[in-house]
């Protein structure tokens, strides 16, 4: 991060957390086999948000005057707190309501038993809205966080 600022970070946590989201959406395989890829999804996801946090913290509490760090920090905090709660609620609203549909349309994609295809399918599409939510994060840090490492404060400001 030192050498080249926050917004290579942040785009490569963005992009490993989203590679985590699309294997933990391999609903459709045998349990044995989904077993294996959501672990190796759910390390991704680690990963990816751990390359994300330090960045992304740095590069909001950067650019505010050292007197108001303390409050900036809190409102960095609180939207990140909203944001994901925000996230896991549509996420989960998502699931829920395909979950109850009965699903016939994609019974020759799933593999193994065929009396939860409506979960698998509904764990497809909320792991899909994620990915989205994902790219439109790595969009959102293209279109706002400068390149490069920021240069140095100016305190008159």
């Amino acid at each position: 991060m030192q050498k080249w600022g926050p917004r290579r970070p942040m785009v490569l946590g963005c992009t490993i957390t989203g590679l985590g989201i699309f294997l933990n959406a391999f609903t459709h395989l045998l349990t044995a086999q989904y077993k294996v890829v959501a672990t190796i999804g759910f390390t991704f996801f680690g990963i990816g948000l751990g390359l994300y946090a330090t960045p992304s913290a740095d590069a909001a509490l950067t650019s505010v005057p050292q007197e108001k760090a303390g409050a900036a920090s809190g409102i960095y905090r609180m939207t990140s707190a909203l944001g994901a709660a925000i996230g896991i609620a549509i996420s989960a609203a998502i699931f829920t309501g395909l979950s109850m549909e009965q699903v016939t349309f994609v019974e020759g994609f799933f593999r193994g038993r065929t009396d939860n295809i409506s979960i698998r399918y509904a764990a497809i599409i909320a792991l899909a809205f994620n990915l989205f939510v994902t790219m439109l994060a790595i969009i959102s840090i293209l279109l706002t966080v400068p390149r490069g490492k920021p240069g140095p404060k100016d305190e008159r400001a």
